[in-house]
């Protein structure tokens, strides 16, 4: 990861410099009067997004740029996609991406990479489309990191259980790697349980009593997102809060169950990184102007910028940092209004 922020950091650092250098010659390192970027998520009420959408819009002022924040309140992939459809229709200069799905997203960011609009997609991806980057933590890499402090915690011998969100791509990475991690390095620890739960606390709490009841001995269990993990962790406190919870990603619930000790840990990827290291890959791809490769790009009329993966890194959070990952601390410190400027 340090060695593409480094990578894009110096790119960058060129192209301002050089932008600078022959300001009556050449194009600028700027966006143009009015020039717009969007970012679309699904529940955009799920606080994950704003630290990410902070830095991007941070991104964006720094170049002069203006900046919308949107997408849908429910978990509806055809809500979704009719907010992109929205978004396509004002003609941005770029749009910053979280598809719920990966294959429904193919046509309408296709679509608009041909529109000369390009799509940058962060957290869970399109792989198959015309996205020209994509922006992530790891999620494998984060499934394995929380199964290997899980392991370390109970001595490698127990039982755990799963709540996952089928068909969320990032997610699904996510539990595979939690389980796979667990299977290898830790086979005396058996699974034993595993509920869909769709970022429902309610839908999670049920299911952890159903679990708990099944499994009395149940020493871990895992989701891959902050949501469920609010409902499991109630669940586990009702029955006496022996069981280790353990979630991706944080919320000021969640920080507050882990200061408490009613949750044990979180994976909770670089936000910040990920929105602004979005910004700027994005607006790369937009001005395809300011990019001289030595290649064929020209000849071909092809966009020359193309950044398949940048890894944003992830934090864990426990009792002596969680205090670190508030955002209305966050917020407060930075003097912004977050999602509502």
């Amino acid at each position: 990861m340090k060695k593409q922020l480094i990578a894009l950091t110096l790119c960058l650092a060129a192209l301002g410099g050089a932008s600078q250098a022959s300001a009556a010659d050449g194009p600028q390192f700027r966006c143009k009067p009015g020039e717009t970027y969007y970012m679309n998520v699904m529940v955009t009420g799920v606080e994950y997004w704003f630290p990410v959408y902070e830095m991007f819009k941070q991104a964006a002022h720094q170049l002069g740029c203006k900046t919308v924040y949107g997408g849908t309140p429910a978990y509806d992939v055809n809500q979704q996609l009719a907010s992109f459809e929205q978004v396509l229709a004002q003609k941005p200069a770029g749009i910053f991406l979280h598809p719920m799905n990966p294959d429904p997203f193919i046509e309408p960011i296709n679509r608009a990479a041909e529109a000369g609009i390009p799509v940058v997609t962060f957290a869970a991806d399109s792989p198959n489309s015309k996205r020209v980057a994509y922006i992530t933590s790891d999620n494998f890499r984060e499934g394995r990191a929380a199964a290997d402090l899980m392991g370390k915690a109970v001595n490698g011998k127990g039982e755990f259980a799963v709540l996952e969100n089928p068909g969320q791509d990032n997610h699904d990475r996510r539990v595979s790697a939690f389980i796979d991690e667990m299977k290898t390095q830790y086979p005396d620890i058996k699974l034993v349980a595993r509920a869909a739960t769709n970022q429902d606390p309610s839908k999670a709490y049920n299911a952890v009593l159903s679990i708990l009841q099944a499994h009395p001995n149940l020493s871990v269990l895992f989701m891959p997102e902050a949501s469920s993990a609010i409902g499991a962790a109630q669940a586990v406190v009702e029955n006496g809060g022996k069981v280790k919870v353990i979630t991706v990603d944080v919320n000021a619930k969640v920080l507050d169950m882990i200061k408490a000790g009613q949750v044990f840990a979180a994976i909770d990827p670089n936000q910040g990184v990920q929105g602004y290291m979005g910004f700027m890959t994005l607006f790369l791809a937009a001005h395809p102007e300011l990019i001289d490769p030595m290649n064929d790009a020209k000849r071909t009329g092809a966009n020359p910028f193309s950044f398949p993966l940048l890894d944003n890194g992830y934090a864990v959070v426990t009792k002596d940092n969680a205090d670190d990952f508030r955002w209305d601390g966050y917020l407060k410190r930075r003097g912004t209004k977050g999602i509502n400027e």
